[in-house]
């Protein structure tokens, strides 16, 4: 079991923002996240896309946003962030007599906690699947290319179909054809989408479209109808075209990138109020109706809620100074700075 101050559930922007900001005040704390890489919905929707609203920085992308909280938040989630746990979803919170929680996760994880922090975003984002008759069957059926460019990839040396037509598609295409190292490298790709048009920024599209031109990419247009699938193994999918007619492709494994979809999944029976999906605040610690717990970001309501990253960042900065202040009461709670502060500038290690 983890013992810590507290525990951030959701890991997108504003919960890894939420990490630095509880560490910064000096508390211990952990995160949790359904997806297997940080970052939410930014990082996986929209890796590439330039957003242009985060404070002093002219143009980012989802993805060198996540890279750039993530490398904020290594005083307090450690060097290899290991107080982050990704791909796993909270399941259960239950108060303890002596204040605080203990909360267990789907994996067998279980953590005791002072306080948490709900920044779950609209709710567990887990990935669209396929309805494909026989495919449930299949073990070879993937949602999330390896977050470890060093892991043996399971579709190594073998044939991979990629389904989809969006940004996360095409982006694994990308990556998957320009892996370098025998143990990612698949060999044969396939792209599979109902229609020969994409939803991409326009840079992606072409350069999928280039590799379809030269013959790296196999271009395969149409709904798949049947999986053929033989002790658990994955053999081909049947697929029908634009023209009526059903081909047969051979695979080896799918990687399913239809994008993903908020769930409120567990959330809903952990004994906090909502309104609309959403839990509602206060607005001076945005604590919810359950002592020791707060909610920041796009899962909280309250009036004039305004669903903006600049927005959750500030309700992870208030939620951090009500949290400490309910934690030590007794404690006169100063603002410090970390332009003049040595204590912060000892807690973020550039003392």
């Amino acid at each position: 079991m983890h013992d810590t101050d507290a525990l951030v559930i959701g890991a997108g922007p504003v919960g890894l923002f939420q990490v630095f900001q509880l560490g910064l005040l000096g508390l211990k704390v952990h995160a949790v996240d359904a997806l297997p890489v940080a970052g939410g919905q930014c990082a996986a929707l929209y890796p590439d896309k330039p957003i242009y609203d985060v404070p002093g920085v002219a143009v980012c992308t989802g993805r060198e946003l996540a890279a750039s909280l993530l490398q904020q938040i290594k005083p307090f989630a450690g060097p290899d962030l290991g107080n982050l746990h990704l791909g796993d979803l909270v399941e259960t919170i239950t108060p303890r007599d002596d204040q605080g929680f203990v909360v267990t996760t789907q994996s067998g994880l279980s953590f005791q906690t002072r306080l948490i922090v709900i920044a779950a975003g609209a709710g567990a984002f887990v990935p669209k699947s396929m309805n494909v008759p026989g495919l449930e069957a299949a073990r070879q059926v993937h949602y999330h290319l390896p977050a470890d460019a060093n892991q043996v990839a399971p579709w190594a040396g073998q044939h991979v179909m990629v389904s989809g037509g969006g940004e996360e598609a095409l982006s694994a295409v990308v990556e998957l054809a320009s892996a370098s190292v025998p143990h990612a490298a698949p060999a044969r790709i396939s792209l599979m989408h109902r229609r020969d048009q994409f939803t991409a920024e326009p840079k992606l599209e072409q350069a999928v479209r280039a590799l379809i031109a030269s013959g790296r990419i196999n271009w395969v247009q149409g709904m798949p109808e049947q999986a053929d699938v033989q002790d658990g193994d994955l053999r081909a999918l049947h697929v029908l075209g634009p023209d009526g007619a059903t081909q047969r492709v051979a695979i080896d494994h799918i990687l399913i990138r239809q994008g993903i979809s908020p769930k409120l999944g567990p959330l809903s029976n952990w004994g906090l109020a909502l309104e609309r999906k959403q839990i509602p605040v206060e607005t001076v610690g945005f604590q919810t109706q359950m002592t020791g717990i707060y909610a920041v970001g796009d899962i909280n309501t309250y009036p004039g809620k305004k669903r903006l990253l600049v927005c959750g960042f500030h309700e992870a900065t208030m939620a951090a100074h009500a949290a400490l202040a309910w934690l030590k009461p007794d404690e006169p709670q100063h603002l410090q700075y970390t332009t003049t502060s040595t204590v912060l500038k000892q807690r973020l290690g550039v003392a």
